[in-house]
């Protein structure tokens, strides 16, 4: 007997939990997901940040379809000029500060960290790096050494020597910043915590002691990138700018594409001694790059930025009720923190019945994740956060 479509799934393809959601969606557009059944969902989760100008926006379909008519993969990334990578990447300059003027495309923003990584050691000669405690920067055994949750890390040690894990936040933690330190990486906005931010002062600080030791800093806006805190870029909310600049998600558009970007002279360093020292066979690849530029043309040209915040505060004003403990939010990145997990899985499989898509957050299974397309109406705030309210109240302790 033939198997099913979920039977194939579970079987064949490699799972990353015991229990996954496991809808099959045959359609996405805009705000919304479609399954095999044709039920509708409103989507709260955006592929986690990644589709920050909403599902398939025409204009991104359009260039795929166009690269997909000239070409697909050439040849190894950086020896042939393809037109939708130096493209998008001087149009990523140009709205960036002037010294993050060098992009390096990657598959991934686990590659990406990957990257930066190399390029620290390359550029100081030092080996030492200092992250925080419950940061997310990908799942690669270099990018795992600097997660910041040792339940994550421990069943794949031995990992990278030389790393310090510090209090995100905290002054006295950048007395581990020393003359010996390559690199420190940081979210600008914790998201996998359940949306923690910094004072302003502690990243300030933070930018003063990596240029008094000469160690690199790596910002992490793999998910708060792109307009989802309010700002294009949520490094500006800091008045900082960081040695290296760390993309992913929503750069490609909604197909796959990481970057890590440097000052010119910076990346250079990676070209010789060795040649090749960084290299990929896909990282940047044109379709990619062709989605991710025409998403952020979209992006800009449309303002879907400067209606984040207003959209936030819809959230969090509306999301109000005796399970629910705090709502965080650093624009539409949003955490709604109930008393554990138990109540918030309840409360999350409620929503997906009722056609609501939402999720948790990897460091704070607690916390409901809402992570929508920046083009989501008001009215579909407004529904879905009485879905919300509504699962409140079935939700049985």
């Amino acid at each position: 007997m033939a198997m099913t479509n979920r039977e194939l799934f579970l079987r064949h393809q490699a799972q990353t939990s015991p229990s996954p959601i496991a809808l099959e969606i045959v359609k996405a557009e805009g705000c919304r997901i479609w399954d095999i059944s044709g039920k509708e969902y409103i989507d709260l989760i955006g592929g986690i940040s990644v589709c920050n100008t909403g599902h398939r926006h025409p204009k991104v379909v359009e260039a795929i379809k166009q690269q997909a008519d000239q070409y697909l993969h050439l040849m190894v990334y950086g020896e042939l000029m393809q037109s939708p990578q130096f493209e998008y990447a001087h149009y990523l300059s140009s709205h960036l500060p002037a010294s993050l003027d060098t992009v390096y495309f990657t598959n991934s923003g686990t590659e990406a960290t990957e990257g930066a990584m190399k390029l620290a050691k390359r550029i100081t000669g030092r080996t030492e790096m200092v992250a925080f405690k419950y940061s997310y920067h990908g799942s690669t055994q270099g990018a795992l050494s600097v997660m910041g949750d040792e339940y994550w890390r421990n069943s794949f040690r031995p990992l990278l020597p030389g790393i310090v894990h510090e209090d995100y936040g905290r002054m006295e933690a950048l007395d581990s910043i020393t003359g010996n330190t390559a690199m420190v990486i940081a979210e600008t906005v914790q998201a996998e915590k359940g949306v923690y931010l910094a004072a302003k002062d502690w990243m300030q600080a933070l930018r003063r002691k990596c240029t008094e030791t000469g160690a690199l800093l790596v910002l992490d806006e793999i998910q708060a990138g792109f307009g989802r805190t309010g700002s294009l870029w949520a490094f500006e909310q800091y008045d900082i700018v960081p040695d290296v600049l760390l993309l992913g998600k929503s750069l490609g558009g909604g197909m796959p594409l990481g970057a890590f970007i440097a000052s010119h002279q910076m990346m250079q360093t990676l070209t010789d001694s060795p040649v090749l020292g960084h290299i990929t066979t896909f990282g940047g690849h044109p379709v990619s790059c062709a989605a991710g530029l025409a998403s952020m043309k979209v992006l800009l040209e449309e303002r879907l930025t400067e209606s984040v915040n207003r959209k936030s505060a819809l959230f969090v004003s509306l999301l109000k009720h005796h399970r629910i403990l705090s709502v965080r939010a650093s624009g539409l990145l949003i955490a709604v923190e109930f008393s554990s997990f138990e109540e918030n899985k309840k409360i999350i499989d409620a929503c997906i019945d009722r056609g609501v898509f939402t999720d948790w957050f990897l460091f704070a299974s607690d916390c409901m994740r809402i992570a929508p397309p920046l083009t989501i109406s008001d009215e579909d705030i407004i529904n879905s956060c009485n879905v919300i309210l509504e699962c409140c109240d079935l939700a049985v302790d």
